[in-house]
């Protein structure tokens, strides 16, 4: 089956899946009968272009580089997002635009605009999730469009189809872990001896925290994954300004040279728990014994104990962020799309043995007294 993909932002994260998609194109066709076209790419600094007949991702990768999409040959330049997502062929929308935590915008309009086209979604992007993350999904249900969103809180670490798929029939009473990276390093190295000041520094030279690194030190980050958790995840009803946030500016060597006197080591951690019936959440530094298996994580690496009825505790560990780590979370949703069509496809009734399909030549023609309404009418359920 060949799926029609337009990416809407190509910045580090789409590029990564493009990357991934140009190696793996043959070793997907072969293992999962996955075959593509890119049709078309927005982005609003590097460009735009799009073709149905297909682009070359070399090529637009070249082309990023320098800002200059635009410029592709054989490619009709100068359409903005929303032109992209309606007007395009694709038939699969990556939404990876930048996150805005107070509106959802940029992507919670592009996401809406894919759904109200009937197009499929894989996105990494948290604003829309954080902001109308259920609404979102009843849309798409309502529309019979598939919306994946595995690289909101884990990145290519699969912590939402663990919780919502493979432990479907287990009740999940709390979910706590490491859900940023940046600040579970800045921690390691003071344990190592660095001051927050010096750690934040060597966080920011290798390029895991940004010049301005509030989001992530001061637990906002963690906040959104928080709320994706435990909204989407344990069916709450929580708001970014409904969290307790605490970050971890104000931990001091002292405060780590005392944990560790206690067999103790500070993480932030979030924590989403569902007591008599509510569901609550919070984001804030804890000390955990050593035998707690959060408290091994260390670096930039990312991990989610989920608490579990009759499974007990499950942890799952694994990168939380990265250009190659996130653009598989696309790659992994753009599979599980394609997974869902073809079965779905696979299911459709065929005809008899030399009997013409409906629309070819020799088909019945259509009861002189059915309207078109009435022929659509009675297929509803199906659409």
């Amino acid at each position: 089956m060949e799926h029609r993909i337009a990416f809407i932002g190509f910045g580090t994260v789409g590029q990564g899946l493009a990357e991934i998609l140009h190696k793996k194109r043959d070793y997907l066709k072969e293992k999962y009968d996955f075959d593509f076209r890119v049709v078309a790419v927005s982005d609003p600094i590097k460009g735009s272009t799009c073709n149905p007949d297909g682009l070359d991702i070399p090529k637009l990768l070249e082309l990023a580089k320098s800002n200059r999409i635009g410029e592709y040959p054989e490619g009709e330049s100068g359409w903005n997002s929303l032109q992209t997502i309606e007007a395009s062929t694709a038939d699969i929308i990556v939404e990876a635009t930048p996150t805005n935590l107070n509106t959802g915008e940029p992507g919670l309009t592009h996401i809406r605009a894919a759904i109200a086209a009937g197009k499929h979604i894989a996105t990494t992007n948290k604003g829309p999730f954080v902001v109308a993350g259920k609404d979102l999904i009843a849309s798409a249900k309502e529309r019979g469009v598939i919306l994946r969103y595995e690289g909101t809180v884990l990145s290519g670490t699969p912590s939402l189809s663990l919780t919502l798929e493979a432990l479907q029939g287990i009740q999940i009473s709390c979910i706590r872990g490491i859900v940023n990276g940046t600040t579970n390093f800045i921690l390691t190295l003071m344990e190592q001896g660095k001051s927050y000041d010096e750690a934040l520094k060597e966080a920011q030279r290798l390029g895991y925290a940004e010049a301005n690194p509030t989001a992530d030190v001061e637990g906002w980050d963690a906040a959104a994954k928080a709320i994706i958790l435990a909204n989407l995840v344990m069916d709450g009803d929580i708001h970014l300004r409904d969290i307790e946030r605490e970050g971890i500016t104000h931990l001091t060597l002292d405060d780590i040279a005392k944990a560790k006197s206690e067999g103790k080591r500070w993480k932030l951690i979030a924590h989403i728990e569902k007591k008599r019936g509510k569901i609550k959440a919070r984001v804030k530094p804890e000390k955990l014994p050593l035998d707690d298996p959060l408290a091994q994580i260390m670096g930039v690496t990312n991990a989610l104990t989920i608490s579990t009825d009759d499974l007990g505790d499950i942890t799952i560990i694994g990168p939380g962020a990265g250009r190659k780590e996130t653009g598989f979370a696309l790659l992994a949703d753009i599979l599980a799309i394609h997974r869902v069509l073809a079965i779905s496809k696979a299911s459709e009734p065929t005809p008899p043995e030399g009997e013409p399909s409906e629309g070819e030549e020799g088909s019945p023609e259509e009861p002189a007294d059915e309207t078109p309404e009435e022929g659509l009418n009675e297929y509803e359920d199906i659409l």
